[in-house]
């Protein structure tokens, strides 16, 4: 293993005056594949862009964000023709610093739109002809399907987790939290964004943060999340939401109603996101958005001896709220294997809970968490210490098909697969 830079270690230093370990006690984490750290091209040029990725920015519109070393002009042309870019717009610059040792490069991001459902956008950036990306929008009915994963990091098993991925056809990835595993070392960022930037620049990634993109050090850095905030911008804006540590947006025409909540954001019941929470969901008519669905990091249940209650304040202020909502599924990451729970609320089987899936198995550098509670509570229907990821096919306003996908020797093999079916197909639970 190649050291680390002095200035690197000098930051993990003072970061351990107020951060805890992030093993919890109990088990033992086997050892992951090998850490990849992703350079810039040798040929790229200070105006080249790179670490591409988008999402979605409302209901016709996508965010494109990417980085350049140099300065650059923050436009992107697009269009329905790879060699017809009838289209342009131009969005903003920013960039942030890290303590005395990082400076970011050029932090560009643009909103093209209004976009066509079902349609494939052919774009550049910055002005850059050499390069050229494409987007397919996502449909704006029923089906449509989505990707979910959490905890990637950047490893041999992050990159069998996305060629896997890259091979189903989804519509929109959900991710939930501890992306780039960087951990105070910025330059991680950047080898993130460019390992994920093939599959990250052709379909919108929605994700929400985990307790590695907290980053914040006494008297260093004392607000949390400022890379990630400063890398990945959500559309918050676009769901009335005070901050981009939580959000919400509509899908296939909004007929799934997704809701991406902070579990390091204040949650508390006189919190900007239980306000924010309540409002959003109130705005629902269920008749038309027969589909919602939640994301977290930290679970609300799980049976692994891996951060065992960690996930239980948010549980206690928020369930309730979800439960009167009638939310459908609830994703969760942290826990480094795969879970999944029968519909549940307070601890109980409930006809009307969420069914409540663990998916911290992106591929992470920590290994994966093999232990769990034994004898396992009947709520727990499957569970495996696997890396891998899962599929949603929504079909319809009543029935969605979920399938967890294991990294078997790098085959994608479905180990865990069951149709759910939406509260709005049962009367039981609308009124």
């Amino acid at each position: 293993m190649a050291s680390l830079p002095l200035h690197f270690l000098v930051i993990l230093a003072a970061a351990a005056v107020g951060c805890s370990g992030g093993v919890s006690a109990g088990y033992n984490r086997p050892k992951a594949r090998e850490t990849l750290f992703v350079p810039v091209a040798e040929d790229a040029i200070g105006t080249a862009p790179q670490q591409v990725h988008i999402s979605l920015a409302g209901a016709e519109s996508m965010r494109v964000s990417w980085i350049t070393k140099d300065d650059a002009p923050a436009i992107v042309e697009y269009g329905t023709d790879d060699e017809n870019y009838i289209m342009s717009t131009t969005g903003f610059t920013s960039s942030y610093s890290y303590t005395l040792f990082y400076n970011s490069g050029k932090i560009h991001e643009a909103v093209l739109g209004p976009l066509v459902p079902e349609t494939t956008y052919y774009y550049r950036c910055g002005g850059s002809p050499a390069q050229k990306f494409s987007f397919k929008t996502p449909p704006a009915e029923l089906p449509i399907k989505f990707a979910v994963a959490g905890d990637l990091g950047q490893t041999g098993w992050t990159n069998s987790t996305l060629s896997h991925i890259s091979g189903y056809p989804h519509d929109i990835l959900l991710l939930a939290g501890d992306l780039s595993y960087a951990d105070f070392y910025q330059p991680r960022w950047d080898s993130f964004a460019r390992l994920v930037e093939p599959l990250a620049s052709s379909r919108p990634w929605m994700v929400t943060q985990g307790n590695h993109e907290i980053e914040s050090i006494p008297l260093l850095e004392t607000k949390p999340f400022k890379p990630y905030n400063a890398r990945w911008h959500m559309p918050f804006e676009e769901s009335a939401s005070p901050s981009n540590l939580f959000y919400s947006f509509n899908a296939a025409g909004g007929a799934v109603h997704v809701i991406m909540l902070g579990s390091y954001a204040d949650f508390g019941t006189q919190s900007d996101q239980f306000r924010w929470l309540r409002a959003d969901l109130c705005s629902l008519d269920r008749a038309k958005t027969p589909w919602l669905i939640a994301v977290i990091h930290a679970p609300w249940y799980n049976s692994n001896e891996a951060h065992q209650g960690e996930g239980e304040a948010m549980r206690n202020a928020l369930e309730d709220v979800l439960y009167g909502a009638r939310v459908d599924m609830v994703f969760a990451g942290h826990v480094h294997a795969y879970e999944r729970f029968s519909r549940v609320y307070n601890n109980k089987e409930e006809e009307c809970g969420a069914v409540h899936i663990t998916v911290g198995d992106g591929g992470n550098r920590e290994g994966l968490a093999r232990d769990y509670l034994q004898p396992p509570p009947g709520i727990s229907l499957f569970r495996e210490a696997s890396f891998g990821h899962g599929r949603l096919d929504v079909v319809n306003s009543t029935h969605a098909l979920w399938e967890w996908h294991r990294n078997d020797d790098d085959e994608p093999v479905v180990a865990d697969s069951v149709w759910i079916t939406s509260h709005a197909a049962n009367p039981a639970c609308m009124n």
